[in-house]
């Protein structure tokens, strides 16, 4: 059966049937739109008057209820104002029984007036007037104590006032509870009577602590069972505000009690602060009662750790405080709320961070001590072992007690990492970390452990050469956790072992530069370790990028690169461990720096072989470049002698050379060889005291021509300054120099000519290298020898020419810098098309 019409002739037909469809439908949308708008009738607008504001929403009329506060907040205070100022002011103006009578009935009428006014619906009154009546009492406790009782202790007349205040004004707020000022009012009032009293009774600084925890605890019950928002936050405000300061008061005579029944006592505070701390978080939202477990947990180490503190010497007193840091972390296993349960858990670990730190110093000074060999590079065994390799530190028997704090750390964090799904199970209840965590865990095992075995040499003591092989083992053993750390995983355990075992080796390699051996032996070690970590990494990584899928997932992808940058790290610094090898060779031969510096370029050879050895893996470049660095540090050494500078810059050529051999090495290290060798025969020349290089230049340079050409034949596509820019620099670059030296004229004349030609060459025959060195040797000859006469011209013109038309050239430049761009672009396009 066949379509007639065919389909795709009956598809077009269909096509351009719906598109007149929807033009026609566009079209009667458009007349109806027309049609709604004709038969609405415009709705009227009132013309505006010609000065009218701006049309907009009116602005908000101000409420009956804003205004109303607004007044009584200004009566009230107008009223507290000229209270006051009757009694201190005008006291003496009235007799004993007026003031009495006048402040008292005022009194009693604004204590009375709030209930009137809350039967009759006026609550804003009413607190305004509360507030004024809390004022009046004030005052009238003032004039009672000028009064009645004018020889009374001040401060203890101030405690039963606010004592007395805070009861009255408690049950005005219980009696009248729609007010929202007596009872905050009352609480404030409440902080005062025992502060006071022990002030008038000039207690001691315990005394002060148990008045201002007391309070507190009164605050805290008010804060869990009182009713009303203002009256909790009033009290919660309040009982941190006096627990602190009690518990700091505790806190700092516990730490100078010197014999452990004087810190008993502040141990007691503390002890009693942390209940408190307990019982009100118990109830409390969970931000604050996390932070009260914090409170409880640190008052409770600080309570124990330091009545034991008391009892040894000043320097094991933070292993005291961490023990008592760890027995806290028991509590994950109380009936607690979770929060308080992680408060408590929070303390602890701030309790072992704390202890870190404290011990931290020793670790610095172990390894920035070892510095100062520096300036003593082979003079002898210190003496007093390796304390007195460690020069600036001080007497280190006071910090015996900083290795045990970090081991412990350390023994505790690996405990967490190897049992970590035990300890999730276990502290369930309270915590439900990550599985970065135990990374983090690992971690600081590693970090910790490595510390404390770093400062224990010195700690106890030990000979210079005990320590140095104590330094160079817990550097193996650093790398071989971090090799297991990262072929195993991707948590923090082997990037933080691979920086330890850096930091490590960097302090070990400083210590051994007091005795020669010591640096050989410590500087092969290093080299070793080095080396078999690489390796091991190596292997680890190329096999993961093998098993790679083809399209591998990101996380994969990482950690392949992970491993590979991991490997490439130890690779360098075998490389820079036999750098300070060859030094060492050199000063131990006697030689000077220049006469050591060919030794030096025995480390860029291996790594020349190393890097062809490694072709195609990602450790090649970083080698290699760790070889060109040691290649930098051997023409450094040898610039103080130019013969020596000529031939280890030759000798730089050979094994940049040697590298272009390869042909991913070939674009860059084949110029690098070219420049090497082109530089080292001028300066060669220059130390022979050569007057006329070109007899020396010229000879290469034609040979070097004609294999130029020879190239271009055979590849015209080949670059120009491949074929003849080493040839041209051999001799146009020390002809150069040698005319800018000659005071006769010939030479420049030569040199300008040649140049010419060279630059008309490269014009004609579109070859890059030609048309650059020759313009830019021809226009320094030429400057050379115009610059005497711009001299004499710079001279006679006025001062003030030079700048001005300077000026005038910046100013056409800016005028014309759209063109100018153009013009360094196609000169820059047409510099690129030539060869």
């Amino acid at each position: 059966m066949e379509h007639v019409p065919p389909p795709a002739e009956e598809l077009a037909l269909l096509d351009r049937e719906l598109a007149r469809l929807d033009a026609r439908r566009s079209q009667l949308l458009i007349r109806r739109a027309w049609l709604l708008s004709v038969l609405t009738p415009p709705v009227a607008r009132p013309a505006a008057p010609p000065f009218a504001a701006p049309s907009g929403p009116p602005g908000a009329p101000v409420g009956p209820r804003s205004a109303q506060n607004v007044l009584l907040t200004l009566g009230g205070l107008l009223l507290t104002i000229a209270a006051i100022a009757f009694t201190l002011v005008s006291w003496g103006h009235m007799g004993i029984g007026g003031r009495s009578a006048v402040l008292g009935v005022v009194t009693v009428a604004a204590l009375s007036a709030p209930a009137v006014l809350l039967r009759r619906g006026l609550p804003a009154t009413a607190e305004s007037l509360a507030a004024l009546a809390s004022v009046l009492m004030v005052l009238d406790a003032y004039a009672l104590h000028r009064v009645a009782v004018p020889d009374a202790d001040g401060r203890g007349f101030a405690a039963v006032a606010a004592a007395v205040l805070a009861v009255l004004w408690g049950a005005y707020g219980l009696l009248l509870d729609r007010l929202r000022l007596p009872l905050p009012l009352a609480v404030v009032s409440a902080q005062l009577p025992l502060l006071l009293w022990a002030w008038a009774a000039s207690a001691g600084a315990t005394l002060f602590g148990w008045a201002l925890l007391v309070t507190a605890a009164l605050d805290c019950a008010i804060a869990v069972w009182g009713k009303g928002v203002a009256l909790r936050v009033t009290s919660c405000v309040c009982c941190w505000a006096t627990g602190l300061l009690g518990l700091l008061v505790a806190l700092a005579q516990s730490v100078s009690a010197d014999a452990v029944s004087a810190a008993a006592a502040p141990g007691l505070l503390m002890l009693v602060g942390a209940v408190i701390a307990v019982s009100g978080a118990w109830r409390a939202p969970a931000g604050l009662a996390v932070a009260g477990g914090v409170v409880a947990g640190l008052c409770g180490v600080a309570a124990v750790g330091g009545v034991l503190r008391a009892g040894v010497a000043w320097g094991w007193s933070v292993p005291m405080y961490l023990l008592c840091g760890v027995v806290l972390l028991m509590a994950v296993r109380a009936p607690l709320p979770r929060p308080v349960g992680q408060g408590l858990v929070w303390a602890s670990s701030a309790v072992t961070v704390g202890a870190v730190l404290a011990a931290a110093p020793p670790v610095g000074l172990s390894l920035m001590g070892a510095v100062s060999q520096l300036p003593r590079v082979w003079s002898g065994t210190p003496d007093g072992g390796v304390r007195g390799a460690l020069v600036g530190s001080p007497a280190w028997s006071g910090m015996a007690a900083a290795p045990v704090v970090l081991l412990v750390v350390a023994g505790l964090l690996g405990a967490v990492y190897r049992s970590w799904a035990w300890l999730v199970r276990v502290a369930g209840p309270v915590l439900s970390p990550g599985a970065a965590w135990r990374g983090a865990a690992g971690a600081g095992a590693v970090a910790l452990g490595w510390a404390g075995f770093t400062v224990l040499p010195a700690i106890l003591g030990m000979p210079y050469a005990a320590a140095v092989s104590v330094q160079l083992a817990l550097v193996a053993g650093v790398f071989a956790v971090a090799v297991r750390g990262l072929r195993r995983g991707t948590d923090g355990v082997g990037p933080t072992a691979l920086v330890c075992g850096l930091v490590g080796a960097v302090s070990a390699a400083m210590l051994s530069l007091a005795v020669e051996a010591a640096t050989y032996a410590v500087f092969a070690v290093l080299l070793v370790v080095f080396g078999v970590a690489a390796v091991m990494l190596g292997g680890t990584a190329v096999s993961a990028a093998r098993a790679l899928p083809p399209l591998p997932s990101v996380q994969a992808a990482r950690a392949v690169r992970a491993l590979q940058i991991a490997q490439a790290v130890p690779a360098c610094g075998a490389v820079v461990c036999g750098m300070a090898l060859a030094r060492a060779v050199g000063a131990s031969l006697g030689l000077a720096a220049y006469q050591a510096a060919p030794v030096m370029l025995v480390v860029p050879a291996v790594t020349v072989l190393l890097g062809a050895r490694l072709r195609g893996l990602p450790p090649a470049l970083p080698v290699e470049l760790a070889g060109a660095v040691a290649g930098l540090v051997a023409v450094a050494m040898a610039v103080t002698d130019r013969p020596f500078l000529a031939l280890v810059l030759a000798l730089c050529g050979v094994l940049a050379a040697g590298t272009a051999v390869r042909a991913e090495r070939r674009p860059m290290a084949g110029y690098l060889a070219m420049a090497l060798f082109v530089l080292a025969a001028w300066l060669r020349l220059s130390a022979s005291g050569v007057s006329a290089p070109e007899a020396y230049t010229l000879p290469v340079t034609v040979p070097a021509l004609a294999v130029g050409v020879l190239r271009r034949r055979r590849d015209p596509e080949a670059s120009s300054w491949t074929a003849y820019g080493a040839g041209l620099a051999a001799t146009l670059v020390p002809s150069l120099f040698t005319a800018w030296a000659d005071p006769h004229w010939v030479r420049p004349l030569l040199l300008g000519a040649a140049a010419l030609v060279i630059t008309l060459a490269g014009a004609r025959l579109r070859l890059q290298a030609l048309l650059l060195l020759g313009g830019a040797v021809l226009a320094l000859d030429a400057l050379h020898e115009l610059t005497p006469y711009v001299v004499q011209v710079v001279g006679a013109l006025p001062r003030w020419l030079p700048p001005a038309l300077a000026g005038v050239l910046l100013l056409a430049v800016g005028a014309t810098y759209e063109q100018r761009l153009r013009d360094a672009r196609r000169l820059k396009d047409a510099l690129g098309r030539m060869h």
